[in-house]
């Protein structure tokens, strides 16, 4: 029957394992999330009228309320994968320090951003929740900075491998092949981490970006997170 055809059809298998991550569902929601606030931005620029503008406004603010909540508690994840990293003795000193330096920055946001929850969700409301989300910018700011060098020093540490490699030798090819997927990835992240830099820099006035271009890079950032988990689970 067609309707079983499209039921267990490997895609649909795929979907579900997609979904069924915390990341993937994260990721979707924050697509829409991104794309809200850059189409309010261009109806407002565009004279388009409030009750057009209104839903979109209401889908950012709910949508980023819906990913605090998923996000509370995934703190501690970061604090170990941080840990982790500092054990790790044999990792290039450059790598594991941007590393722990980066799993820091992420707890950090995600920790003082848990303290706004009560007050976002109007639970109770605390005369400290802007400013624990400004410090949570500056974390997350942080964070993306060693993503950033972590991501650049590997670049450059692909070069380097790069032009050891013979290509002639059956080895050379294959280790040509792993530099290629792995450079891919590096530049997947820094353009990641470039666009998910605008959101904090904007949050706390260190760069004057209006919300079109902020909504514009988050997207970006979201479907290439979409994209790196559908192929994780693949």
């Amino acid at each position: 029957m067609v309707a079983d055809a499209l039921i267990y059809h490997p895609a649909v298998s795929h979907y579900l394992k997609f979904v069924a991550t915390t990341v993937g569902r994260d990721k979707l929601l924050r697509t829409i999330q991104y794309f809200a606030r850059f189409y309010a931005w261009y109806l407002l620029r565009t004279n388009a009228v409030q009750t057009s503008i209104g839903p979109w406004e209401t889908l950012k603010k709910q949508f980023g309320l819906v990913r605090k909540v998923l996000r509370a508690g995934k703190n501690i994840e970061h604090f170990r994968a941080a840990a982790e990293a500092a054990d790790k003795k044999t990792m290039d000193p450059v790598l594991r320090y941007a590393t722990v330096g980066r799993q820091l920055g992420y707890a950090g946001y995600l920790t003082l951003d848990l303290l706004t929850l009560l007050d976002a969700t109007g639970v109770k409301k605390s005369k400290n929740a802007k400013r624990w989300q400004q410090e949570a910018f500056r974390f997350w700011a942080v964070g993306i900075m060693f993503s950033l060098l972590k991501e650049t020093y590997t670049l450059w540490r692909l070069k380097q491998r790069e032009a050891k490699v013979d290509k002639k030798e059956g080895e050379g090819a294959v280790e040509e092949k792993k530099i290629v997927m792995e450079r891919k990835a590096a530049q997947l992240q820094l353009t990641c981490d470039l666009c998910d830099l605008t959101v904090p820099y904007s949050a706390l006035g260190w760069v004057n970006l209006d919300d079109g271009f902020v909504g514009l890079a988050g997207t970006l950032s979201s479907l290439i997170g979409v994209y790196t988990q559908w192929k994780k689970t693949a």
